[in-house]
């Protein structure tokens, strides 16, 4: 059965507030230097160094686009994971060792 707008919006929002506040938490206990942006469809991440990390839904395909220094990954949701389109890498590890690598913060979702 396809996945409706609102349930795409409710999973991705899931994933957007974690990530929200995960990186909040971050900024307080470890003094993470980083500035985040997170409004409605994109989470913009930008770090010391001034990369960034973008994260935002793609509401026409159902899915979830990751930017980071190392590309861009596209996310689909598929037995209760968001799984990248192309080889099956699952977002939550993949956006948490990107943040890490990227920004040097340490975070749980």
């Amino acid at each position: 059965m396809a996945m409706t707008d609102t349930e795409f919006h409710q999973l991705a929002d899931e994933i957007f507030s974690a990530i929200d506040n995960a990186i909040e938490t971050a900024i307080d206990e470890q003094d993470a230097d980083v500035d985040i942006n997170y409004s409605g469809n994109l989470v913009q991440l930008t770090f010391e160094d001034g990369s960034q990390i973008v994260i935002n839904k793609q509401e026409p395909l159902h899915e979830i686009w990751l930017a980071t220094i190392t590309g861009g990954y596209h996310f689909s949701y598929q037995n209760g994971k968001w799984l990248d389109t192309r080889n099956n890498i699952d977002f939550v590890p993949f956006v948490l060792d990107s943040i890490a690598k990227q920004g040097g913060i340490v975070i749980t979702i």
